[in-house]
């Protein structure tokens, strides 16, 4: 029975302490500065760390001639998504992913995908975002988004995605802070990261135990990988957050 206490002891403190530094990373890549645009009112509403995606080669115009560039590109990623290769180099980016909670991608929709460069970056960190509540936020003029969402989850294939995705076509990018301030209310984004924050900060918090997704309480054996429920309790208030088992 001791075992067990001190079992469950060193998960609350484990899953207290990677709550503890629980934060927002937002990633975008913008060719045309729109989705920088965006990029920059989302920063006036919310307190993130912001990584922008630079292709390694530098001056290639992927509108030119009938954006041939850009769908080749794209192309390549269409026809072998899961080959190093077929994605265009970036440039080098440094980033600890356990030091985020929640990931926010924006991206520019290009022939109806993902941006080529910011798919790159998500082949290369996709696997560490498992856990992570993603937001999405797409560009474009005129296309509907849903191939981009697929890429999205193709790449990050155990992200905790937030529903709705936010589409903001070229039209509406200067105004787009009341629809960034009517998505964020959507995804519940300060109820999600305050939970977080007061895990990891308050010294009183007691996990509960884990859940699957279907309500059933997990054992300690669970197999590792799999989505699942932590639930705390701090004070007279329980609370519930999605976690990768380890």
């Amino acid at each position: 029975m001791k075992a067990n206490v001190n079992l469950v002891l060193f998960w609350s403190l484990f899953c207290t302490s990677l709550a503890s530094n629980a934060k927002t990373l937002v990633v975008y890549y913008s060719f045309t500065n729109n989705v920088h645009t965006i990029v920059s009112d989302l920063q006036t509403q919310v307190d993130a760390d912001v990584i922008r995606i630079e292709p390694a080669e530098k001056g290639i115009d992927y509108a030119a001639n009938g954006y041939a560039v850009g769908s080749a590109l794209i192309t390549a990623i269409r026809n072998h998504p899961n080959e190093a290769s077929s994605y265009p180099a970036i440039d080098p980016v440094e980033v600890n992913m356990a030091d985020y909670d929640m990931v926010i991608i924006a991206a520019p929709l290009w022939w109806g995908n993902m941006a080529a460069p910011l798919q790159t970056f998500l082949f290369q960190y996709g696997q560490a975002m498992a856990g992570k509540h993603i937001g999405l936020i797409v560009s474009s003029a005129s296309s509907g988004i849903s191939a981009v969402v697929t890429d999205a989850k193709r790449l990050i294939p155990q992200g905790l995605f937030l529903e709705p995705n936010l589409w903001i076509r070229s039209s509406q990018t200067p105004n787009c802070h009341r629809m960034i301030s009517g998505w964020l209310s959507d995804v519940d984004y300060s109820h999600i990261t305050s939970v977080a924050s007061a895990i990891g900060n308050e010294p009183a918090t007691q996990m509960i135990g884990r859940y699957n997704l279907q309500g059933q309480k997990m054992s300690l054996r669970y197999p590792s990988g799999r989505i699942c429920l932590t639930r705390y309790k701090r004070g007279n208030k329980i609370y519930t957050k999605k976690t990768i088992n380890r």
